[in-house]
């Protein structure tokens, strides 16, 4: 068996290239959790009745407003919509499946049998 003599200096580059790659494994690893979130963004009411999938009017929107129906900032006498907001709008406004229908009207029906009680 072969004694192996390291100088200090040589120790000293084994440990730098050590740090180094693990260094470089760490900041792969990272890099792409530490991108940058999109920024929402924020729509006027032009803006807005164009994204909307059912392309609305400004007055049928104007009515949404007016009942608390959609949500809404107001500035001054502007209207603005966060996007976030409209997309959790939208999908509040899901449809529920024939399923989904059925198994609310099964667990109703179950609650009332065993006592009668309501809602």
């Amino acid at each position: 068996m072969q004694n192996l003599v390291l100088s200090t200096r040589n120790i000293d580059d084994l440990i730098n290239d050590v740090a180094n790659k693990v260094v470089e494994k760490i900041d792969l690893f990272l890099i792409p959790q530490m991108q940058p979130t999109q920024t929402d963004r924020w729509f006027d009411l032009t803006e807005l009745c164009q994204y909307l999938p059912d392309k609305p009017t400004k007055p049928t929107v104007y009515g949404w407003v007016n009942a608390g129906i959609i949500p809404v900032h107001k500035g001054g006498k502007k209207l603005r919509f966060l996007k976030s907001e409209i997309d959790d709008w939208l999908k509040q406004g899901r449809k529920k499946t024939l399923a989904e229908t059925a198994a609310a009207a099964d667990q109703y029906l179950r609650r009332k049998k065993k006592g009668g009680q309501h809602e």
